[in-house]
């Protein structure tokens, strides 16, 4: 029988022998179908490439438009066709690119697929769901890639960051900001330890909850602002129809009658003159909200002003909605015709325009120009349906100083770092009280999605913004993180690197085999990918050590992503993990490679110059390299800062120097020379003062009490 079968499927969730980004790595064994490679299946390719044409895109090896269907019509095998139709089930789904790769093991018919993982949940199915197309394609069944590409974008929806924080957090990556997820909704840390920021969607952890009340606020937001002399439309809050209708006519008509603290619009009724009007608009406004507010009418466009910083960087402007009487169709069917089949409308985030639906304001709207929905308007007659819709079409670069200086005082007045500023005005180029303009709302947690994916104009860069809010120039909220990895006596290792980092004033967290400690704390035993992420969610820490053992980075992947040191011990003679398929020494050095590719370019990898395989790794660290050897003609032709042992004492040469770093080991380090000399190479790659070093190589005592 002819069938891929799922061996086991595990998620990394960190930098792994495969990549740097989370994956998902499946075991199918093909079976039967080594023997049948995609050109020896009749009209396989052909159903495959009409059910995704998308495919086209795929490059493959040959590194061209193509190149995908162009090895599919070669031959090629399932798992292979498994990877990429997966990735690209997963971009139908609203969650484009990735990493794909494909690989045989040891055993007939049985290989590895990894897959760039945007969430676990997600990426399962996804992957589940390419099997299933893929044996459809090859049985000729019927398959409907529609319905399962909505299943798959219902779990993207549920599953996977929003558009609005995904733009902050690729920002961040960008910046090589490290991120974590800290739950199933849109809370992300940036940045490591002592040193990270939290975002929630447009919220960071220093948007105030006393701005954010203030803003809920309307008729306080409003008093706050006039009072530093940013225009606003009068108003009164109202607690009757009776009320509404006398504050109307103080005020003057028309008005605006909305919500205390209403949002998205919901409620929000303008242009009204009439006593009718205002009580129906009252009934429905009280129940959208808290309370109600009968303001003046600004005549004008809706504008929505994003300030990130004190700093205007986007602007949108809304559109009136209009449909075109024919003398034949009511109002309810000219708006599906004339309005609701562009398809810029839509529910989900690729369409930046909203579907335009007859609301209660809507019914108003009508009802003032003496129609109702099902009213059939003679030809060429236009109608108003909608005085402001979608705000959706950019305006940035036509925002005059003066109302961008208006829109950050805004912003300051109310005290939100992220705000999103509501105005109305004729003409956003000119300055707002030359033609009666006024800032209607101040906004906490804005939506950015209308200036990412705006119906016309430039998307812009808010996310970058935000990202530059939070950290600066130059700063990129890291702190220091070693890495160790190997088959030496690591756990030893990392509590002497830490130990160092303590005598130096940080605040260390440590994860290794004696266990999860914070200083000296010992909190939990064990090391894994869950006591690492912990250490780098810990506000309390400014410095890091990590012992990574194979079966970590082949199960579960480092957790973290790029480090300041990255330490290789050895490799033991025979060393493997048959489990992972991992079966002599040369694979486990790609595995313990891993632990040199996340060296940052900043960073330096150290090395052991006695075991040739680590040594070697030199070429793939991005950063400097540190050598260290039991000997000195160990180290004698590598070229920088290399560490060995003379004596009793541990040497430092590099740049046609030597001095000593310590003469006296710790009794703990004792017939360990090794672990001193790695130790000491961290220390010296971080930074570490010499004296200090040397005075902490002889007065080290693990922590866990292990000698």
């Amino acid at each position: 029988m002819k069938d891929i079968v799922f061996l086991r499927m595990q998620y990394l969730g960190g930098p792994s022998l495969w990549t740097y980004c989370p994956i998902i790595e499946a075991w199918v064994d093909i079976g039967e179908l080594e023997d049948f490679p995609s050109n020896l299946i009749p009209g396989f390719y052909e159903r495959l490439s009409a059910w995704l044409p998308g495919l086209i895109e795929h490059r493959c090896s040959y590194d061209e438009r193509g190149g995908f269907l162009r090895r599919l019509e070669e031959g090629t095998w399932p798992a292979h066709i498994l990877e990429h139709v997966t990735l690209e089930l997963q971009g139908m789904a609203g969650m484009p690119g990735g990493f794909g790769r494909a690989r045989e093991t040891s055993k007939r018919g049985v290989y590895k697929v990894a897959v760039t993982a945007w969430h676990e949940t997600f990426t399962r199915a996804a992957l589940e769901t390419a099997r299933e197309l893929v044996l459809a394609a090859m049985e000729d069944r019927c398959f409907d890639v529609g319905d399962a590409v909505r299943k798959l974008r219902r779990l993207a929806d549920r599953h996977c960051l929003g558009p609005s924080t995904s733009s902050i957090v690729e920002a961040a990556n960008a910046r090589g900001i490290p991120t974590i997820r800290l739950n199933e909704g849109n809370l992300v840390q940036l940045g490591y330890g002592a040193f990270q920021r939290r975002i929630w969607t447009a919220e960071t952890d220093a948007t105030s909850a006393i701005a954010e009340g203030i803003s809920r606020d309307k008729a306080l937001t409003k008093r706050l602002l006039a009072s530093c002399g940013v225009p606003v439309p009068e108003g009164v809050e109202v607690s009757s129809p009776e009320e509404a209708w006398e504050a109307a006519e103080e005020i003057g008509l028309p008005v605006v009658v909305k919500p205390v603290d209403g949002n998205h619009g919901r409620g929000v009724f303008t242009d009204l003159s009439t006593r009718e009007a205002i009580f129906s608009a009252y009934e429905v406004a009280k129940d959208e909200g808290s309370g109600v507010i009968v303001e003046k009418f600004i005549s004008g466009i809706e504008h929505r002003l994003l300030v990130v910083g004190g700093r205007l960087v986007a602007a949108a402007k809304g559109e009136e909605t209009h449909v075109i009487g024919d003398g034949k169709s009511p109002i309810t069917e000219l708006l599906e015709s004339q309005i609701n089949s562009n398809p810029l409308r839509g529910a989900t985030e690729d369409h930046p325009l909203n579907f335009v639906r007859i609301d209660s304001a809507a019914n108003l709207e009508l009802a003032k120009q003496g129609y109702a929905p099902d009213s059939v308007p003679e030809a060429g007659k236009k109608i108003l349906i909608q005085r402001n819709g979608s705000v959706a079409y950019d305006v940035t670069g036509s925002v005059h100083p003066e109302v961008a200086r208006a829109a950050a005082l805004a912003a300051r007045v109310v005290g939100l770092d992220i705000a999103g500023i509501d105005l109305l005005a004729g003409d956003i180029s000119r300055p707002l009280e030359e033609q009666g303009g006024a800032i209607v709302e101040v906004n906490a947690g804005p939506g950015l999605l209308m200036h990412l994916k705006p119906a016309q104009g430039e998307a812009q860069p808010v996310g970058q913004a935000i990202v530059t809010s939070l950290f600066p120039q130059g700063e990129n909220g890291r702190m220091p993180v070693v890495g160790i990895c190997g088959t030496g006596e690591n756990s030893l290792l990392a509590e002497l690197v830490a130990w160092l980092m303590r005598l130096w004033g940080r605040k260390v967290g440590l994860a290794c085999a004696s266990g999860l400690f914070l200083g000296e704390r010992r909190v939990e035993g064990g090391a894994d990918f869950d006591s690492a992420n912990r250490i780098l969610m810990n506000r309390s820490i400014d410095a890091a050590v990590f012992e990574n053992g194979p079966g970590v980075i082949l199960s579960e992947g480092l957790a973290y992503d790029r480090c300041q040191v990255g330490v290789v011990t050895e490799i033991a003679e025979g060393s493997s993990m048959p489990e992972f398929d991992i079966l002599d020494e040369e694979r486990m050095v790609t595995v313990l490679r891993t632990q040199v590719d996340v060296v940052l370019a900043s960073g330096v990898a150290v090395l052991n110059a006695d075991d040739a395989r680590v040594a070697d790794m030199a070429k793939y660290s991005d950063g400097e390299v540190i050598h260290y050897s039991l000997r000195e003609e160990g180290v004698q032709d590598r070229a920088g800062r290399c560490l060995f042992m003379k004596g009793n004492s541990i040497l430092l040469s590099g740049a046609g120097k030597q001095s000593v770093l310590a003469t006296i080991l710790s009794p703990s380090l004792s017939g360990r020379e090794g672990v001193a000399l790695a130790g000491a190479a961290a220390a010296i790659a971080l930074g570490i003062p010499e004296e200090l070093i040397g005075a902490g190589i002889e007065s080290f005592r693990p922590f866990s009490g292990d000698q």
